[in-house]
Order: C-alpha cells, then structure tokens, then sequence
C-alpha cells in the first residue's frame, strides 16, 4: 500500500501544499531574524555617537558568532539529517547516540571558542573591522556574549533536530520566546537600566538562555523518535563522522558568510576616507540584516517546496517538479521586486527606523542601500534556486550555485573594485557577483529541465508480488561489478528452490512509496560519487531508502529467499537467519564478463566497473559506516573466477550445512 503521505504530495494541489509547508518556515525564519534586527533598532536610537558606534560594534561582532553558529549548526543539521535517514530505514536505535554525540561535542567547541575568544578578544575584533572608535563598545557587547555562548550553541544545535523528531511547532516556539523576550527586554535594558549596548547583550543573552532551557527540556523529556541514556554521551566516531558529513554544506554556507563579513568590513575600514571606520560598518551590517528579511522569507518557500519538489522528482512527476518550481520562482521574483522598489524609493524610511542621524551617515547608508542591495531579486532568485538543487537530490548544484556567487565572485571584486572606485567598490561588489551568479544559475536550470523532459512517471501494469516462500535461510549476495553475482543468486534461487529478487525489490519499493522504480534502482547504481552522503540525506531519496528497506524486511519475514544487493546484508542484520555472501573477481575475469554482457569496449568496461563500484561502496558506507566488500561484514566471500556454478554450489553447501 502506497504510503498515504506520500500519495498526499503526489496528487494534492500544488498550491495548497506550498500554502501548508512553508507559511511555518517563512515564521520561523522571519522570528529567528529578529535577533538580528532588534538590537540594531534600539542600539541606533543611543544619543549622539553612541548609536552607529553601537551599531558597527554590533556588526562587527556578529560574523564573529556566525563562526560559533556554523558548528551549531553542522551538529545539528547533520544529526537531524542523521534521525530521518534512520527513522527511514526504521533503525532508530542508535538515534539517541547521535543526539547525545551532538551535545558533547557542542560543549567541547563552546568551550574552546570562548576560551580562545576571551584570550585574543582585541585581535579577533580588529581582523572583523573594529577600530580605536569602536573596539571599546564591541567588546562590552561580545563579553557578555560570550558568557553564556556554550547555551547559545547548544539551543541552536538542538533546534534541527526538535524539527526533525516531528515536533516543528515546538522548535518554533522556542525561538519565539527568545525573540519575544529580547524584544522586551531591550528597551528596558538599554534605556531603562542606562546600560547602552551592555543592556542589548544581556536582552540578547538572556532570550537565548530561555530558548536553551525550553530546547532542552523537549530533548530530555519529550523527545517522540530516541531516548537519553548516559551511554548516548560516549563518543561513537562511526555515527559521529556520519553526522559531520551530513551538516558539512550548513558549515561551508556558514562560513561563507563569516568570510564575506570579515573581507567586507576590513575593505569598509580601509577606504572608509571621509566617513570614518563607524558609519559605512554601521549602515552595511544594518542593511544585511533589513536584508536578511527578504532571504528568509525566499528560504521559507523553497524549502517549505522541498517536500513537494523531492517526492515528485523521484516519483518522476516532472510536470508537478516544474509547477511547484514555477510558483516558487514566481514568488519569489515578486518578493525580489517589491524588496527592490522598497529599497531603491524608500531607504529613508528604512535607515530612520534604526534612529542614527547625521548627515554623512544618511547618505552613506542611502547609498548602501541604492547600490549593494540593487539586484535583491537577483540574490534571492540565486538563493532559492541553491535550495530548489538541494531538493530534487543534486546537492553538488546546489553548493556551486550559491559559492560561485559568494565566494568565487563577490569575494575577488570586493577586493579589486575598491582600488578604482573607492568605498563605492565595495557596494558594487555585490549587484555585479550577482549578475556573474545569474549567469551561471540560468544556464544550470535550463539545462536541468531540459533534461529531465515530460513527465515520465512510472506506471507499474503488473502488481509485483513478494512471492510464496517457506522457512529457512534468506541469502543476501553483494558483488562487485562484473562478477556475476546476479546470475550466481539465480542459480542458488533454482538449486535450493526458493524465492528470487532483484529487481523485483525496485518494484516492490516503487509500489510502497510512489516513486519511480528507476530512480530507487540508481540509489546505489548511478548516484553521484561527490557530497554522496548529502545527496542520501535529500527528501526522494530518504523516501526511496525507506521504502526500500521497507520491502527487504517484508520479504525476509515471508521466508527463505535470495535477495541481490540493495544492502540487504545490513538491512537485515538483526535478523538471525541470514547468510551474507559477498561475491568478487579479479579486475581482468571482471572486465571479460562486462564485455560479454553489455558488449562493451575494454575501456568502457573498465569505466563501468569503477563507476558502479564506486556507487556501491559509497552508499554502503554511508547507511552502514561499514565498508562495502570488507570480509568482516560477511559470512562468506567467493571469488566467482571459479565459475558460476561452483560457487552457487558452495553457497548451497553452506545454507544445508546451517539447516541442519
């Protein structure tokens, strides 16, 4: 039976699913921004200098917490990544050592960062832009930050993960109460206490604490999908590295910010000439965060399509992958367009919520707006489109349409165009990384739709059925490719008179979940070989995974049989009945074989051999951490240059031997 969520995606109207996944993440981030913006608003509205010497020691301080948030965020990106690839897979066992790895580790690297903070505050201020004027205030500000940064850290990492156990309304509300209570308190501190900008750390600090506390007591106490043990906290490296390689792209995205930031404000301070070192800080750390708004509003839709978008892709609906990218793309563009027109006809307005006067300043940040964020549309579209990469399962796409424009481009012209321009190069770095990053985007989805064509989705004519079996012992066979181990498994099949699969576990798989049977039966066959364990941690192919894996235990549970691939030795590892054969061959009898079957030239044997070997290896590392073809995950191994049928009939031997 097709599960009924999935079917949901499937044939419900694409509109009004959007309308129901990505209104809550639009609140989400838009709540989660306002951390951001706050500060800024009552910081500004300081008499006199005090306000945009606020607001540079803000902004200055700010990419150096990024720094902090991209290992919170790697922890818990990657464990949440980690929790749904088990939760699909239905081996949910180990879940509560991945949460319990994460805490450790954030500890570990709170405590590091602050220590390291708090013992080169002055020098890591200055790399980040602050100078004689403002270091003062900004390090007043990150001071009291970095006090209570390891709960800061721990409340992030845990957030992905409280959305990832299915409770995102839940994560939502601890973020809310943060905000809610840092907008409440920072008029109180800042003005009514007389404590500057010291009263906006302590606002901030304690929102972060409250949203640590709540985070917390759902880990420890409400958690639906693991359980806390005191052996959850003993380092597991194996999980560990597996949940670094799943949040490795939130780091890398993190970071890129932090470099932005820290390249922006070291080119504002150096040719900052009749402004001083305060104002073009100021009014470009405000202007990010005005425009962080409209990113996280195009966020919030793209990844609120990522479901839709996942499951219709692997389902092969092209033309439901198409209307739902239409509509994103569409609202997004109008989100650009209103952003721009606000931005380009009312910065004014804008600048004077944030309370700083004067008159170079207005006119810098007049400026700041005017130019930097003049192709707002532009930067949005290149942003959703990223995530759009990141949800049909082509992870690779997706980090080189966002790097390419923030690093590759925007880094090298904030650099150059200063030396020709001034300041105003500095501003104009941004508007052209985004036309050489649209440039580059464009090209990159026309070719993705053009590829994928009309919709192709799969209509199976025969029902598979998991055939009539009876008890005794389930063989699973990995082979290298070009061994042969199909045709050994079938000869086993016939010999022993026992149920076959293959890719009768494809069709099965496809049945259970909706998606394409091609698509489930390239997971490990033609999958990617670079960022592989992102791509397994995409929404199709987690569905695929755990239809598959589904499917497997279904048919194990019918009774003796064989079963080719599919990783089906460690899907069905618990189970005590199974016989693990891995079948091998030398590189040459390999190639022979390949020849013989596909009639292929030698040198696209040996292409095919290493690309298809290549897969396999890497998808059984990354669902088992295991390593594919190792005699240590096997019972038997069998090299098939002896022939077919003597090695079926060692495998035969072996499963009467076990019978009796």
């Amino acid at each position: 039976m097709k599960d009924e969520n999935n079917k949901f995606l499937g044939e419900e109207k694409v509109s009004k699913l959007l309308l129901k996944f990505a209104i809550p993440c639009i609140l989400s981030l838009l709540i989660s921004s306002l951390y951001n913006i706050v500060d800024q608003i009552f910081i500004g509205h300081l008499p006199g200098e005090l306000g945009a010497i606020g607001n540079a020691a803000t902004s200055i301080v700010f990419p150096v917490t990024i720094i902090s948030m991209a290992f919170a965020w790697c922890f818990g990106d990657g464990a949440a990544a980690y929790l749904s690839l088990s939760q699909g897979k239905g081996d949910t066992k180990d879940i509560h050592k991945g949460v319990g790895n994460v805490i450790v580790a954030t500890i570990f690297v709170s405590i590091i960062f602050v220590l390291i903070c708090f013992s080169n505050m002055d020098n890591i201020l200055r790399a980040f832009g602050a100078s004689d004027l403002n270091i003062g205030a900004a390090s007043a500000y990150f001071r009291i930050l970095l006090y209570f940064m390891p709960f800061y850290m721990l409340g992030n990492a845990v957030n992905s993960l409280i959305r990832a156990d299915g409770s995102p309304l839940f994560s939502m509300a601890t973020t809310i109460v943060g905000a809610i209570t840092n907008i409440i308190l920072d008029p109180i501190f800042i003005f009514g206490f007389n404590l500057g900008i010291e009263g906006a750390a302590w606002a901030t600090i304690i929102g972060q604490v409250l949203t640590f506390i709540l985070a917390y007591f759902y880990i420890f106490f409400k958690s639906k999908s693991f359980k806390l043990k005191i052996k959850s906290f003993k380092l597991d490296f194996k999980i560990f590295s597996q949940i670094i390689k799943l949040g490795i792209s939130t780091f890398i995205t993190q970071m890129a910010i932090v470099i932005i930031s820290l390249v922006c404000n070291i080119m504002l301070v150096k040719y900052c000439g009749k402004y001083g070192p305060n104002t073009p800080i100021a009014a470009i750390g405000i202007a990010m965060k005005v425009f962080s708004i409209v990113i996280n509003i195009v966020v919030g839709l793209a990844v609120g399509g990522q479901p839709i978008l996942g499951y219709n892709y692997g389902a092969k609906k092209y033309e439901r992958v198409k209307e739902t990218f239409k509509i994103i793309a569409i609202l997004t563009i109008l989100v650009g367009i209103i952003a721009t027109i606000i931005f380009q006809v009312f910065p004014g307005l804008i600048i004077s919520l944030f309370g700083i006067k004067g008159e170079l300043y207005v006119q810098f940040a007049t400026m700041t707006f005017k130019i930097f964020l003049l192709l707002v549309l532009v930067t949005a579209f290149i942003k959703m489109t990223s995530i759009f990469f990141q949800a049909v399962g082509l992870p690779l796409k997706s980090m080189i349409v966002s790097l390419v424009r923030d690093l590759v481009c925007f880094i090298p012209l904030i650099i150059i165009l200063p030396k020709y321009m001034g300041i105003k190069g500095v501003l104009w770095a941004a508007p052209m990384a985004d036309l050489v990053g649209i440039f580059i985007t464009i090209p990159m989805l026309v070719i993705f739709f053009k590829n994928i064509g009309e919709d192709e989705s799969v209509k199976v004519k025969d029902k598979t059925i998991i055939k009539d079996s009876k008890p005794g012992i389930i063989i699973t066979i990995a082979r290298e490719h070009g061994s042969q181990g199909k045709f050994i498994g079938e000869l086993v099949s016939e010999k022993l008179g026992i149920p076959y699969y293959y890719k009768e576990t494809t069709a099965l798989a496809a049945e259970e979940s909706g998606l394409a049977q091609e698509y489930i039966a390239n997971l490990n066959e033609e999958s990617p070989s670079v960022m592989y364990d992102l791509y397994l941690s995409t929404t199709p192919v987690k569905e695929a995974i755990k239809a598959q894996d589904k499917v497997l235990k279904k048919i194990a549970q019918n009774g003796a049989c064989v079963i080719v691939g599919r990783a089906a030795d460690y899907v069905l590892r618990e189970y005590p009945n199974v016989l693990k054969v891995f079948i091998y061959a030398d590189y040459d009898y390999r190639i022979e074989r390949v020849m013989e079957m596909y009639n292929d030239s030698r040198g696209e044997a040996k292409k095919a051999i290493q690309k298809s070997d290549k897969a396999r290896s890497n998808y059984y590392k990354s669902i088992s951490g295991n390593n594919w073809g190792d005699v240590k995950n096997y019972d038997l191994c069998i090299n098939a240059g002896i022939g077919k049928e003597k090695v079926a009939d060692i495998i035969v031997d072996y499963v009467k031997n076990m019978e009796k």
